[in-house]
């Protein structure tokens, strides 16, 4: 089974068992007008009337020689007629009883897709998937001109150069050695060699912060500015926030104009604690004096905003690790998170920055922010394949609520499958 078919059985709203259960038996129904004339709703409770019927007059009738004398016919009949519907509603209650096991057991172990990763990658579906279907309607067969396409196709998508002559000669190989010339097929086989190749990358595929068993756990906020940083400690202060913990910020972009302004911003919004101190201050004092506060009253989170600068490599590596050695200071094995924030409108430029950021902190994570305004959704496997980094989370959207755990599953049905396959 191909990726995509994959997906669609995987994530499609109702499964092959689900429907066999809504469905009634047409198994020999009356072919009589009166029934023809019937809603389905009577037919189905006529059939099961039937059945029930053919059972109850199979077993023995229960009633005494003495009741018999007692009673006359028509209230025999009348009596019996009353335990045929006892039995059939206790029947009934007991058929969809089971229905309703059976059905909540298949909810459980089916994974229902986000509709947020359907509508924030409308855009990327549209740029990628959309274009893949169009060029194989346009090329029946492989030629030349059919990969001159494919390849533009990818790299438009921000796959990359690198990955994607990797992908085409993996493709090609694999084709050849099959006898594949559909380019239907080929497409298929394209869409399994680039995800099969993220999964290879290796590493850890966690998503979620991990919260350490002794406060604070400590998290550090890396991004050029302009990239959604700020907005991105918000959201993901509300996440935990709405999970019960207790939340600091650090305002540690103590240089750049109006920053801290806009981080005490968002923590009234959200509704946490913010340290900060003047503008200009030191962020290395500014990292001290915050997480000695949250380690003595017990926060379980510190989000850490920093400095966004680029023009300075050295300053950037000089500041950052100024920062990381004062954090070890007030806790040795922080910071346990190093998130870098990147736009996913920034394409190959924004994965040069990310390079440059890891080269200065050993990053743990990606937040991918702006995925719901672009159309290069391959921006997710550059990343992976050139920093080497897992995505952690993804921007879908405008709201506080559209920031999500990244699920490669999910993102694919929403890259290459998008509404197409959902129910209305």
């Amino acid at each position: 089974m191909g990726l995509i078919s994959w997906l669609k059985s995987k994530f499609s709203k109702k499964s092959s068992q689900e429907e066999k259960l809504e469905q009634t038996s047409e198994e020999n129904i009356e072919t009589s007008k009166e029934f023809e004339n019937l809603t389905d709703e009577e037919k189905k409770q006529a059939l099961e009337l039937k059945e029930a019927l053919k059972e109850f007059e199979a077993e023995p009738e229960e009633t005494s020689t003495s009741d018999k004398n007692k009673l006359s016919k028509k209230d025999r009949e009348k009596k019996r007629k009353q335990e045929l519907l006892d039995k059939l509603k206790e029947k009934r209650e007991e058929k969809e009883k089971q229905k309703k096991e059976e059905k909540k057991q298949l909810l459980e172990n089916k994974k229902i897709v986000d509709q947020k990763y359907i509508t924030g990658l409308d855009k990327s579906h549209k740029g990628f998937a959309s274009k893949l279907t169009k060029l194989s309607k346009e090329h029946k067969q492989k030629n030349a001109e059919y990969f001159d396409e494919l390849e533009r196709i990818l790299i438009e998508s921000d796959v990359g150069v690198k990955l994607t002559m990797e992908i085409l000669d993996q493709v090609e190989k694999e084709c050849n050695e099959k006898g594949i010339t559909d380019t239907a097929e080929i497409n298929d086989v394209l869409v399994d060699k680039m995800f099969i190749g993220y999964v290879n990358q290796g590493g850890t595929f966690k998503t979620d912060i991990e919260f350490k068993d002794v406060n604070p756990t400590v998290c550090l906020i890396v991004g050029v500015n302009g990239t959604g940083k700020t907005t991105t400690i918000a959201k993901l202060a509300k996440r935990y926030k709405d999970q019960g913990k207790k939340i600091l910020l650090i305002a540690a972009d103590t240089f750049r104009a109006g920053a801290i302004e806009q981080l005490k911003l968002w923590a009234s919004r959200v509704g946490v604690d913010i340290f900060f101190k003047p503008e200009n201050s030191d962020p290395a004092s500014v990292c001290y004096e915050g997480l000695t506060k949250a380690k003595s009253e017990d926060y379980d989170l510190v989000l850490i905003d920093t400095a966004g600068r680029l023009h300075n490599k050295q300053y950037l590596m000089d500041e950052l690790g100024k920062v990381q050695r004062v954090i070890k200071k007030v806790i040795q094995d922080a910071p346990h998170e190093t998130l870098l924030v990147l736009d996913a409108n920034t394409g190959q430029n924004g994965i040069e920055q990310a390079k440059v950021f890891k080269d200065v902190v050993p990053l743990t994570g990606v937040v991918i922010t702006k995925m719901d305004g672009t159309s290069k959704g391959g921006i997710i496997l550059a990343i992976r394949d050139l920093l080497e980094v897992p995505v952690r989370f993804i921007g879908l959207g405008e709201q506080m609520n559209d920031l999500k755990e990244f699920d490669l599953d999910m993102y694919l049905y929403g890259l290459l499958i998008g509404d197409e396959n959902l129910d209305d």
